[in-house]
């Protein structure tokens, strides 16, 4: 089977869907956060927490492990189609029984059977990521159709949310708006899916090859899903939803930067796949090395910038009703960096190489980290005390991948120009700081101070020539240099 298109258009279209994945909150959740406060969007953040512990299991790993075996079948349509089914045969039985243990956890746990209505709406992310099959997708690098998809369905929920929402009680409508905007396409994808796979019933499955790469997929997708989501439910228990709804508040604007740093891990995972499977060695290493360079570049100065300006972003984002939410903010902030090279050591490298169970460990010494430092910190300092546990995990879960892999990384750590970096990000920190003087509001601030850090940051990077900066401007470059001469 082709390949869709080249890594850079993979690229391209991955940041337009990672782009609208930012857009989107950035329109929504000021009007949202206003109007439902830090109680209502806390019950609907606990919701989605406790809920992704069901999803989690459902899913079984097959999200990760999905997009590494059909890469490697992509090229067989007959092939592909066997191992897509098998997936999602054992994908919808384990659906079944999330949602029987769900149903047995609202009946007797008095906190989730308050807000039964609210679950049993969020609930339904679990059967509509089983029917979406998303890892095909991934597998066959069709950003091109995921991205356009989500993006129309992001605009159709944005509609939703203006002209549904006006109350504080409307918070159950607004946990089904975003179960919507994230989930509602993947009816789309189990149609479509006919294009790559026959959805006949081919029969001769054999799960038991599967199960067993699963379960060291799924424990490393329970350790993953316990630390992300633990700080949300162990606040709704040991605190409350107003509490939980300031740091999501905080978590919202981190899970928006994340993004953008993880994007290019995200459409590297197949290609990588595919080179391993070819035993281009070579090829892989160079990728990587590019990869962790661009972390570098891109977390770093944006977490500095929103520490410097978290409460411009948060009153912004959320209002004045979440002011606590600004020190959590600033704490939580240094996660896109651990975030960002974890993905790629993880997801990226070990996955591929088939040492999963090497990303299990961390994330397990991440999540025991996590539970830890919740249990200590939640009761005497509420969200911040959270924000610290997970800095702390995420320090840990990079710092276990990298002692593993330092043979395989240790050059690439050391080509990053790290002093250019540094200098890039003082001359920007100098050149926006001063915007906090400013009697301006919020949005403007941030727009200016974003504009001088970061073009300032590029600049001094240019101007020191700074290896893989300058390989990207030149690529732009010359493709407006083709484009005008081929119009001339």
């Amino acid at each position: 089977m082709k390949r869709e298109g080249s890594l850079k258009l993979n690229f391209i279209m991955n940041a337009i869907l990672t782009m609208s994945s930012l857009v989107f909150p950035i329109i929504t959740f000021p009007y949202v956060s206003r109007i439902l406060l830090p109680i209502g969007t806390g019950k609907v953040a606990f919701a989605t927490s406790v809920i992704s512990y069901f999803n989690m299991f459902a899913q079984l790993g097959i999200p990760t492990y999905g997009i590494r075996v059909c890469a490697q079948v992509r090229d067989d349509r007959e092939k592909l189609t066997k191992v897509a089914q098998e997936l999602l045969i054992i994908n919808l039985i384990l659906s079944v029984v999330s949602y029987a243990a769900l149903f047995a956890a609202i009946a007797f746990v008095p906190k989730l059977r308050e807000e039964k209505t609210l679950f049993f709406i969020i609930s339904a992310t679990i059967l509509l990521t089983a029917i979406g099959m998303e890892w095909l997708y991934k597998a066959l690098e069709q950003y091109t159709y995921i991205t356009v998809r989500s993006v129309i369905f992001k605009i159709i929920a944005l509609v939703g949310m203006f002209l549904l929402i006006h109350q504080q009680s409307d918070y159950v409508i607004y946990g089904g708006i975003t179960i919507f905007a994230a989930s509602a396409s993947n009816i789309l994808n189990f149609i479509n899916a006919r294009k790559y796979i026959d959805m006949r019933p081919v029969g001769g499955y054999h799960f038991r090859p599967h199960l067993k790469a699963l379960l060291v997929f799924f424990a490393m997708s329970c350790a993953t899903t316990i630390y992300l989501h633990m700080d949300a439910v162990m606040l709704g228990f040991m605190k409350d939803d107003t509490e939980v709804g300031y740091y999501n508040a905080a978590v919202k604007i981190k899970t928006i930067l994340v993004s953008i740093v993880t994007s290019l891990g995200t459409v590297l995972l197949p290609r990588v796949s595919y080179y391993i499977q070819q035993g281009n060695i070579a090829e892989f290493r160079r990728i990587t090395k590019k990869a962790i360079n661009f972390v570098f570049l891109a977390a770093c100065p944006m977490t500095l910038f929103f520490i410097f300006f978290a409460r411009q972003g948060v009153l912004l984002l959320s209002g004045s009703e979440y002011m606590p939410s600004i020190p959590c903010m600033q704490i939580i902030m240094p996660t896109l960096l651990f975030i960002g090279l974890s993905n790629i050591m993880g997801i990226q490298m070990l996955v591929p190489m088939g040492k999963e169970k090497i990303v299990l460990y961390s994330e397990i010494a991440g999540a025991i980290t996590d539970l830890l430092l919740n249990a200590i910190l939640i009761p005497k300092l509420g969200a911040s005390g959270a924000a610290i546990g997970t800095v702390v995990a995420e320090a840990v879960v990079f710092l276990v991948q990298y002692v593993y892999l330092r043979t395989e990384v240790t050059h690439a750590f050391r080509a990053v120009q790290y002093w250019k970096m540094i200098i890039a990000m003082i001359a920007g920190s100098a050149a926006s700081l001063w915007v906090i003087r400013l009697d301006i509001g919020n949005f403007l601030m941030l727009l200016i101070a974003a504009v001088l850090f970061f073009g300032v940051y590029l600049i001094i990077l240019l101007l020191l020539k700074e290896l893989l900066v300058k390989e990207i401007v030149s690529q732009i470059l010359s493709k407006i240099k083709k484009k005008v001469i081929h119009a001339g």
